[in-house]
């Protein structure tokens, strides 16, 4: 399927590890013109490299912590007017809410909420003036199956979502589409993290709750990165222009929910 995007310019933020630099080579493979940004040198140069090797097409990359101003300033002078914005970033590991400081609450929403909003907010005028732009927001199965030990993910989250659907209905006459994805377990180095604060809370050996939370899915395994990529590249095709404002659940079908 042609996409429709070849030569259109995408900045990939957490572009350099798992689900993001999984969404930067499926964008790649489809001619798109990729800059990746993250936060540590060397792995955004591997994954540049490797993207480039695994494509044909050139990468570009940028250290930029997108929390600060700076950093946002810094992903935008390496990728100049973006025709696609690929908002992912690190979560903020389980534990017990009676156990966070306001100052936790506070970076949980720059990581997960504000930080993906001021993205929107510097490059969705630029994208509508030019007649085409996409966003897709990687976030998480929280937002629709709320757990208790992640709960700053729930709430940061969920107000990230709660805007979208705002501003994403402003801006599809203007051929701009917003719209998020909410994978599931998804076999990255964020979900081992994820388990090893699952072992430091429960004591549990790291092998069992990996393998564990695999049998609990319907599929009966995580979901590749790449798998989380190839739904990111369609939402920012030509022939997505219709959907905006969605949350798509890419999780195995562990959503128990009918709707």
């Amino acid at each position: 399927m042609d996409l429709g995007i070849s030569g259109r310019r995408a900045l990939v933020t957490g572009g350099s590890r798992g689900m993001g630099r999984a969404c930067a080579e499926a964008l790649a493979r489809d001619g798109v013109k990729v800059t990746i940004a993250a936060r540590t040198l060397a792995t955004l140069e591997q994954a540049a490299a490797e993207i480039t090797a695994a494509t044909g097409a050139p990468v570009g990359f940028v250290v930029a912590d997108l929390t600060t101003d700076a950093g946002r300033a810094a992903a935008l002078k390496a990728c100049p007017e973006p025709d696609i914005l690929i908002n992912n970033g690190d979560g903020e590991p389980p534990g017990d809410y009676r156990d966070y400081s306001r100052a936790d609450w506070i970076r949980a929403l720059d990581r997960m909420m504000l930080a993906p909003i001021e993205m929107m907010r510097l490059t969705v005028d630029g994208m509508m003036a030019r007649g085409f732009g996409r966003v897709v927001n990687i976030v998480s199965r929280s937002v629709k199956t709320p757990q208790l030990e992640m709960a700053l993910s729930n709430g940061a989250r969920s107000g990230l979502v709660g805007f979208v659907a705002g501003l994403s209905r402003q801006t599809i006459k203007h051929n701009v589409t917003i719209n998020n994805v909410l994978p599931g377990i998804v076999a990255s180095d964020a979900q081992r993290h994820h388990v090893e604060s699952l072992v430091a809370m429960t004591g549990r050996p790291f092998e069992d709750i990996w393998a564990e939370r695999a049998a609990q899915n319907p599929a009966g395994r995580y979901g590749e990165p790449a798998e989380i990529g190839a739904c990111v590249a369609f939402l920012c095709s030509a022939p997505a222009g219709f959907i905006t404002g969605q949350s798509l659940l890419v999780d195995g079908g562990q959503y128990p929910g009918t709707y």
